[in-house]
């Protein structure tokens, strides 16, 4: 009689999510099914063979009960179609048993799983921002279903809307809404290549495009109040300031590009890097501010000018995540002390520098290639011929106004 097992397997990715897969064993042949279910390798019991179900995290426990749910009717299906097949007395395989399976299950139209099967593809490729956002918008996507899946083939406009309705009743912003829409939609399309679906177009009557940006900016007043702020004893807040300081010292640099600047990128005073969004080299004339915060910290045993990255076993790009979220975090609590009409978060710095900038007087074309624009075609025309020491002088002409 064929016994059915279920395994986990560890993504090859570090800190990535692994893959839960059944095992249909007969005469000694051993066959596997996909499930789309993909957890953490802290959230598998290997003894029990099981999900262990965190006791605090609630997002993750009611997403791994849902699942261990699933599991368990996938498993008693399994050994009733082994039983039928045992009971009709013919030579059957590890294969039929499967082929049975599938055929009367939707595990193949489940939209939870296709995505999850399209995020460890981003994962394998070594798409992790892409894999991110995926799963950022199918994690809303299931708070919004309860954790409950849905089949490809029930995916309709009508759902779509009730979703858009329900991101709107939840704070989420237009652009946010249509972000996660945008992925959705991708997803399925997916599907309807593959053939899994038919398209019936369910996102045709919601938003998926882009407004306009509110203006994130502060004036350099505000700068100079932030700047001007005895932090000495909230070090964590005070962290928090020195790298929205330094991000808007060095023309808005980016938080992730701040995260990965290396000691050896610094010569002769001279910063050179380059975008992890575009590939594109910047050099930055190095300044005292920029100098004063380095010289803050110790990172005597990093090879990164900043410490944001340590050395620990956690990998690094959940490092500068982490290190993110949490000074956001503290940047607010700025705002709040400084009672600004707006959330301070790390873009502001960036926006923040172009902004004031340009009531400088700064052209517009130093500014874009002053913070590495590449995406617009109008400003593209100037790159090949600025002068970077037009930019480097537009930066210093902004900091000795502090």
């Amino acid at each position: 009689m064929a016994n059915v097992k279920i395994k986990f397997r560890a993504s090859t990715v570090k800190g990535g999510q692994g893959t839960i897969f059944y095992q249909v064993i007969h005469n000694r042949i051993a066959r596997q099914i996909k499930t789309g279910y993909r957890i953490y390798e802290s959230e598998w019991d290997s003894k029990l063979s099981e999900i262990a179900i965190p006791r605090f995290d609630m997002t993750r426990k009611a997403y791994l009960s849902e699942i261990r749910e699933n599991i368990k009717d996938d498993a008693h299906k399994l050994q009733r179609i082994i039983s039928s097949l045992e009971w009709q007395g013919d030579t059957y395989s590890a294969d039929d048993v499967i082929s049975a399976f599938v055929s009367s299950s939707c595990l193949q139209s489940s939209f939870f799983g296709f995505m999850e099967e399209i995020i460890s593809h981003l994962e394998t490729l070594g798409k992790a921002r892409t894999s991110e956002s995926y799963t950022a918008t199918l994690n809303s996507f299931r708070r919004f279903r309860k954790g409950k899946d849905v089949a490809l083939d029930d995916m309709d406009s009508d759902m779509m809307l009730a979703y858009e309705a329900y991101l709107k009743a939840s704070g989420v912003s237009p652009n946010t809404s249509s972000f996660y829409m945008r992925n959705l939609r991708a997803t399925y399309n997916r599907a309807v290549e593959k053939e899994l679906t038919t398209q019936r177009f369910p996102f045709k009557h919601v938003y998926t495009g882009v407004d306009k940006t509110v203006k994130r900016a502060v004036p350099i007043g505000i700068i100079r109040r932030i700047k001007e702020m005895d932090l000495s004893c909230h070090p964590s807040v005070d962290f928090a300031r020195d790298m929205f300081l330094f991000s808007f010292y060095t023309r808005g640099m980016s938080f992730v590009d701040m995260a990965y600047l290396r000691k050896k990128d610094l010569a002769n005073g001279v910063l050179s890097y380059r975008r992890r969004k575009t590939g594109q080299q910047l050099l930055i004339k190095w300044e005292k501010p920029m100098q004063k915060i380095v010289d803050k910290y110790d990172t005597s045993n990093s090879i990164y000018i900043l410490p944001i990255i340590k050395h620990s076993p956690q990998d690094e790009r959940t490092q500068y995540i982490y290190a993110g979220h949490n000074i956001n975090r503290n940047l607010k609590i700025i705002a709040r002390e400084l009672k600004l009409p707006m959330p301070l978060t790390m873009y502001v710095a960036r926006h923040a520098w172009a902004s004031i900038a340009k009531s400088k007087n700064v052209p517009l074309s130093i500014i874009s290639e002053g913070m590495g624009h590449d995406s617009e075609a109008t400003t593209r025309i100037y790159l090949a011929s600025l002068d970077n020491m037009a930019v480097d002088k537009a930066n210093s002409l902004i900091l000795k106004s502090l």
